[in-house]
């Protein structure tokens, strides 16, 4: 091979490697169109979001990649190792655009955790209106958000008696909110009443440190009056 076709091919794989050398930009791009924010992002990772950490791994090696086809000198030797170097390049900029919208649409739409706030009790025993909001962001088109309150003893085993008990579906985006508020009688031996929301397929248990772990809530009921 000629210098001069050297120098041709020598030019068009750095033109390959300034490419690569914005892959960190074009992944943050694709995450930004496909609207996720610095807020989700934050978010994202402090849930372990594995999809945005393999894609800025991805992005990194990619420019590292083209880093070092830059520096290779242009001899026919060096035109080898420059290929090689930047089809790894291209193979890590693919993987890292593919695995940004893989992450950018699972941070973005939430996980299907439910929450519980806004919880009231009022009235006086036995007869009390119990009140609170339920709410879960991403939460699948099929799935449900089982929601009940039962009346509790000391210990925070349940009575037989479900005050309230349902099953909440998503809307449109995936998105479900509901303010209960029900009526409740409640039995003289009960000590307080726990509210819980259960993700479909996730655990039941209050305690448990898992992504998709339910939201619950125990209130003190107040003592019965004296006749």
């Amino acid at each position: 091979m000629s210098e001069e076709a050297q120098a041709r091919v020598g030019k068009r794989l750095d033109d390959v490697a300034k490419i690569l050398a914005g892959a960190l930009v074009a992944v943050a791009g694709i995450m930004t169109a496909l609207g996720l924010t610095s807020d989700i992002v934050f978010v994202a990772l402090n849930n372990e979001s594995w999809p945005i950490y393999a894609a800025s791994l991805c992005a990194v090696l990619a420019i590292v990649c083209s880093i070092v086809a830059l520096l290779i000198r242009p001899t026919p030797r060096g035109i080898l190792w420059e290929t090689v170097v930047l089809i790894l390049g291209v193979i890590f900029y693919m993987v890292s655009l593919s695995v940004a919208v893989v992450g950018a649409s699972k941070a973005a739409g939430g996980n299907g955790r439910p929450t519980i706030t806004d919880v009231e009790l009022k009235g006086h025993r036995p007869d009390l209106t119990l009140s609170f909001t339920v709410r879960a962001d991403g939460v699948d088109t099929w799935a449900t958000i089982e929601v009940y309150a039962d009346a509790v003893d000391m210990d925070k085993d349940p009575f037989d008696i479900d005050f309230y008990s349902g099953y909440l579906r998503p809307d449109d985006k995936g998105v479900v909110e509901q303010r209960v508020s029900s009526p409740i009688t409640v039995p003289e031996e009960a000590w307080g009443i726990e509210i819980g929301a259960v993700a479909a397929g996730g655990s039941q248990d209050c305690e448990s440190l898992t992504e998709r772990g339910p939201a619950c809530a125990t209130i003190k009921l107040p003592p019965t009056p004296r006749r």
